[in-house]
Formats: structure tokens, sequence, C-alpha cells
């Protein structure tokens, strides 16, 4: 009798030889502010609804790909899988704490204990999620957004920018900066005219940050992602001083195969082609929003 097919498909393995741009040198002081770090049962369970299985993805790993690509700092993302269970995240925050800083998934309601554990770490945001099973929803936007503002932390959103222009009023009411993932997570055969993706440039121009990251998990034509060099560009013109690089590393999810950093990075000098442009997006810009201070 053969065995019942997993229903959860398992990710790919990240790229094992990731390299910087060919196209330009990343500047000193760049900062990789999308990334996950994964563990596996037993010791960090896999939530149920998860909507893959992802490899083990550890810190030394990802502290690696940061040197291969030039990268001085990086920004850790709580992973869905791990859902509210913050722990393998945390955990690498405390062992390289000038190095990262670290974006949450709670439920409302921890104690105070634990959300001045969570900042001590290194924990600078909250992160909703709407797309991955295993994280958390909007219908609690305004208390996140409370909680926030208390912190003193900001909010980061994964959300189809086409899901986008019913929120946009209470997005626009949060008492608290809020990042929008991977350019609004929308397909590039949506058009730069589809209603969401207008709705996130003016709430970009209007105040929210973005990163302009996942070419792979938005453009239809596939590698080198040429089809997303024109969203890129309208949002990085509505306010190029609140836009940002993620690698996604260890890019979960990535069905048709993992992407090679380089070619992501080789890739910004078509969304962004000014030298000074490309220092604000790597270096000013994640510095100044994550909290790890001016260059020296």
């Amino acid at each position: 009798m053969s065995a019942t097919p997993d229903p959860i498909p398992l990710c790919p393995a990240p790229d094992p030889s990731p390299r910087g741009p060919t196209r330009y040198r990343v500047p000193a002081g760049a900062v990789d502010t999308h990334a996950h770090v994964i563990g596996l049962p037993p010791a960090y369970p896999l939530v149920p609804e998860r909507s893959y299985t992802p490899p083990a993805a550890p810190g030394e790993r990802y502290l690696a790909m940061l040197d291969a690509t030039g990268m001085a700092n990086g920004v850790l993302i709580q992973v869905s899988v791990h859902g509210t269970d913050n722990r393998r995240m945390v955990e690498t925050l405390r062992a390289n704490p000038e190095r990262l800083r670290g974006v949450a998934v709670i439920p409302l309601g921890l104690p105070d204990r634990e959300l001045a554990d969570l900042k001590e770490a290194g924990v600078v945001a909250l992160r909703l999620n709407v797309l991955f099973g295993g994280g958390v929803g909007f219908a609690e936007l305004e208390a996140y957004g409370a909680l926030a503002r208390e912190m003193g932390w900001h909010l980061q959103f994964l959300i189809d920018a086409r899901q986008m222009p019913p929120l946009a009023t209470r997005l626009a009411r949060l008492p608290v900066p809020f990042v929008v993932d991977h350019m609004g997570h929308m397909p590039t055969s949506a058009g730069l005219d589809d209603p969401g993706f207008r709705t996130l440039v003016d709430l970009v121009r209007d105040g929210a940050w973005v990163k302009l990251s996942g070419a792979f998990r938005t453009s239809v034509a596939g590698a080198p992602y040429a089809d997303t060099i024109p969203f890129a560009r309208a949002l990085h013109a509505a306010a190029p001083e609140r836009c940002l690089w993620g690698s996604d590393w260890p890019h979960v999810a990535a069905w048709a195969g993992p992407p090679r950093i380089g070619d992501l990075l080789d890739l910004v000098a078509d969304w962004i082609p000014d030298e000074a442009d490309r220092h604000r997006y790597f270096v000013e810009n994640p510095r100044r929003l994550y909290g790890f201070g001016e260059l020296g």
C-alpha cells in the first residue's frame, strides 16, 4: 500500500552559491531588509495550516549570504510556517545584536514582559500577512497599529496590491509607519494601471514604505524579470526616500526554482539606474527605518 502524498508541497532549497551584483558595487553599509530563518520539527514546529513546507534555513547560512553579497546588515522577518512562535528568529537576533533586526508575528494580548523581551532582542516591527497560511490578517489592523505605536515599532504587510483599495483609508489612518512587501506582491500581468497598484503608488507617495523586492514572485516573464522594471520605477519615483532592498532569502515557495541573488541584485541597476539613488535604497533608507544608525 503506497503512502498518502503530503498535500503541503516541499520548497526547493535556496541557491547554494550566492554572489553579489556584477553591474555595480553594493555600497558600504547596505542592508538586506527581508529574509527568514527557519527551524524544523521537533524543536521548531511548523503550523498545520502552512502553505508550504520549507527546508531548514539557519542563521549561519543567512549570514554567509550577507557576506557573499556585500551586505552589512540584515532584517529577519518571522516566517509564516512558524506562526506566532518567534523563537528561531529571536535566537538569531540575540546571537547577532549589532548586525540584525527583526519583524515579529504575534497575537494581540501578549504580556508586557514578552513584548519587552522582543524589543530587547531587536524586534522593530510587526507583520500582518494575508497571503500565506500561518500569518496574522488585517481584521485587527487598528489594534496592531496602536500596539506598534506603544512599542515604538512600525508595521509590515504581505498583501496582494489588488486587495488594497478597500483598505486604503484604514491604512492611511495608521498611527505608525508601514511597509508593503515585494512591490505589492501583484503579478505584472495586472498592469501598471491596475487599481490596486495605483492605490499602492498613492500610499507610498503619501508616506508608506515599500520593498522593491520579490521580482521572482511578481514577474510573469521569468528571469531576468525585466517585466518588473516599470513597476519598480513607478514606486521609486513616488518616494525614493522610502524604498528598500530585500533578498527574500531563502526564497520559500519559489516553485519555478530558487532565484540567484546576484541576478536579483543586477536587476536593481535597471530599477534604479542612478548610483546616488541606489545608495539611498541600500543604505540610508533602511538604516533609518530599522535603527542601524548612520555609518561612522
